[in-house]
């Protein structure tokens, strides 16, 4: 579960990442939608990427409060 998690993260990030380059690029004019960029080519891969983004998304707000150690009570060390 714990590599799930991880890669859940990091599609999560790439993912917002992404939305940010998209809207910067919209302000000045330009297309710098990464995944686009590399993956436009081929649609098929591409709807796969952002639905594989999606799905983390979903992933991680149902399990985030569990797995992260940050959102966790500590319990007091004695």
């Amino acid at each position: 579960m714990k590599s799930l998690h991880g890669i859940a993260i990091v599609l999560v990030i790439i993912g917002g990442l992404n939305w940010g380059l998209v809207a910067l690029g919209s302000f000045v004019g330009s297309n710098w939608n990464i995944v686009n960029l590399i993956l436009g080519s081929w649609p098929m891969v591409e709807n796969l990427v952002y639905l594989l983004v999606g799905l983390s998304a979903v992933y991680i707000m149902f399990t985030h409060k569990r797995d992260c150690c940050v959102c966790k009570p500590q319990t007091a060390a004695m």
